[in-house]
């Protein structure tokens, strides 16, 4: 009868842990696919370019300047792709987030400056970004101690 008890006590903790892990992994393998393919994209050309007629000027400008760089475009699909593959098999998981926090942060503050039609997608990268830097912290702690 106290098994019986016991169990029934722990059974809602083990199953909020459960769905815990499997909306980890769904955000992880999610974020991971997305940045491979928008990578694979940086490279192959596969998806249709927006129209820069449609686009605010600051963004269009903004994104030509990067592609006048001659590198800075294929460096941004590089980093996309290796973090998102490294996310997709969960391997280095908390490098492929530190790698694309820089990333995550200027896709939203291109969004909220320079092209205001992409802003919902960009807050989904941002809480995805969080919520997995959030799920993994106790990896970031080392980095963020004091030494």
């Amino acid at each position: 009868m106290t098994a019986t008890a016991t169990t029934a006590t722990t059974s809602p903790v083990a199953r909020k842990s459960a769905i815990a892990r499997y909306a980890t992994l769904a955000t992880r393998v999610l974020t991971g696919l997305l940045f491979t393919v928008t990578g694979l994209n940086g490279f192959l050309n596969f998806m249709p370019a927006p129209d820069p007629s449609t686009m605010a000027p600051a963004g269009v400008a903004f994104t030509a300047a990067l592609y006048a760089t001659g590198y800075m475009l294929q460096l941004v699909a590089g980093v996309q792709v290796v973090a998102g593959v490294l996310l997709v098999i969960g391997r280095f998981v908390p490098l492929a987030l530190a790698l694309l926090a820089p990333m995550v942060v200027n896709i939203f503050l291109i969004h909220v400056f320079l092209e205001p039609s992409g802003l919902g997608i960009a807050i989904l990268v941002v809480l995805a970004e969080i919520g997995l830097a959030w799920a993994y912290r106790d990896r970031f702690r080392p980095m963020l101690q004091a030494r």
